[in-house]
């Protein structure tokens, strides 16, 4: 309010001084709610992705593993019939061995899933091991130049088919384990990672040779 006073002939105008206010802070109503959801991310969501990331990294490996197992099974798988066959022209017995070592092969190639491969390659391991028992009891037999470059190539597979089939069980463990902890359990129930088959021999004997009856007393005709 203007006061105004006459001193002295003069008129003068008074005008009261006022002190200035600083305005009071206010946080913006979006940015709690902004923190909530940040901290949910950071304590929920995360770990979770991180997880289910991880869970199908294992399950790659072991797909990966498999793989790799099958390349070697499917050499062996061609290898196999070269080998009956030069047997069979040099010995023309032992007709229930290439018999099943025929079957052994169908139903391997006819398989659709890892389940089916793992118990058709136990299959033809098991007649395969027959086959060797009777190359190996046939002078006839070792002394054939194909023979013996097949068993060579044979033998090689083999033992490239040991070591995918250890690097496939490890993978196979590791994710197993990984499944059936705490908290992965959960996750790996929610989204159907579900505990994978080791690749083991169907039965204890089908790793080793079984016994044949190779009596040379019998009749049996041997190209020569």
């Amino acid at each position: 309010m203007a006061v105004a006073a006459r001193r002295y002939g003069a008129h003068v105008t008074i005008t009261p001084t006022t002190t200035p206010t600083t305005p009071s802070f206010q946080r913006p109503r979006w940015l709690i709610p902004l923190v909530v959801i940040g901290v949910i991310l950071l304590v929920v969501v995360l770990p979770l992705v991180g997880t289910y990331n991880s869970l199908v990294n294992k399950d790659t490996a072991v797909d990966q593993g498999f793989a790799d197992l099958n390349v070697q099974l499917q050499r062996r798988y061609d290898l196999i019939p070269n080998l009956s066959n030069a047997v069979k022209a040099a010995l023309n017995q032992e007709q229930t061995v290439f018999k099943e070592i025929a079957e052994a092969r169908t139903r391997y190639g006819g398989t659709a899933s890892n389940d089916q491969k793992v118990a058709a390659a136990n299959q033809l391991e098991s007649a395969l091991s027959r086959l060797l028992v009777i190359v190996e009891q046939y002078p006839v037999l070792q002394s054939n130049k194909t023979i013996q470059d097949l068993m060579t190539q044979l033998e090689g597979t083999e033992n490239r088919v040991a070591q995918a089939r250890r690097d496939y069980n490890a993978v196979v463990t590791d994710y197993n384990r990984s499944i059936r902890r705490f908290p992965r359990s959960l996750i790996a129930g929610t989204f159907g990672f579900d505990k994978r088959p080791l690749f083991n021999l169907s039965t204890p004997a089908a790793g080793a040779a079984p016994q044949v009856d190779l009596n040379l007393t019998t009749t049996t005709t041997v190209a020569r």
